[in-house]
């Protein structure tokens, strides 16, 4: 019989896994010893903290390629084709979501190996969550441009979007460039769209908050340089 491929999500940031993870997650985690991981170091740091038995030299850590083809994907799947359960781990949140895990989890599906997700951290839905936005209906965008010009006309297409058909519109930005991203959106949003910064999930420094537009123009900026954020946005109808 073949192995499963387990989603395993990784924490957002330095926390206790006990908080971040139930029990059967934990335990079933402890228990493989095949990973398949974005990023191996991270990998070992929160195989460390979630408290996994095995020797960290002892287990085989395999990272997906960027750019994975069929024959690399199936390599990958080996262990899972003689029987061996696979962890597959992103290096932040829920593998195969805004990650390049689903590419082995297509894999898995075509090579019929039973694909487990399990419960653990996501910073897009717990920001969603705790925005107060409208949780019937929204989409995740990944980045938007990084030119001004083409930045602004993707925030003015999202909220058009949003205000059409009353859907939250959630993306990222590479931390390094948060603060860029939140003057922008002040600069191409309507004073009416509420706009919500979820910093840090889960963590420590855990900051969410959701305003107008035009409150948050009164407001002193929040501290988002090279601090990992989700923005979500919803127009007015």
């Amino acid at each position: 019989m073949h192995g499963r491929l387990i989603l395993i999500p990784v924490g957002l940031g330095p926390a206790d896994s006990a908080h971040l993870h139930p029990p059967g997650a934990l335990e079933t985690t402890r228990r493989i010893t095949h990973f398949v991981v974005e990023n191996a170091k991270t990998a070992r740091v929160d195989l460390k903290r979630l408290e996994h038995p095995t020797p960290l030299q002892q287990l085989s850590i395999a990272e997906l390629p960027k750019h994975a083809t069929g024959n690399s994907l199936e390599s990958l799947l080996a262990p899972a084709l003689q029987g061996h359960d696979i962890g597959l781990m992103s290096e932040a949140g829920c593998p195969a979501v805004a990650d390049p895990g689903a590419a082995l989890v297509e894999a898995a599906h075509k090579h019929g190996i039973r694909v487990v997700p399990m419960v653990g951290p996501s910073s897009l839905l717990l920001g969603l969550m705790a925005s107060g936005l409208n949780g019937q209906s929204f989409a995740f965008h990944g980045y938007l441009p990084i030119k001004e010009a083409e930045r602004q006309a993707a925030l003015k297409d999202l909220e058009k979007e949003s205000r059409k058909f009353r859907r939250t519109q959630i993306f990222i930005e590479t931390p390094y460039r948060n603060e860029a991203m939140f003057a922008a959106l002040l600069a191409s949003l309507a004073p009416n769209t509420r706009l919500c910064v979820a910093r840090e999930v889960t963590t420590a420094g855990e900051w969410i908050e959701t305003r107008r537009v035009s409150e948050w123009k009164h407001r002193s900026p929040p501290e988002l340089d090279r601090r990992p954020t989700v923005f979500l946005l919803l127009a007015d109808s």
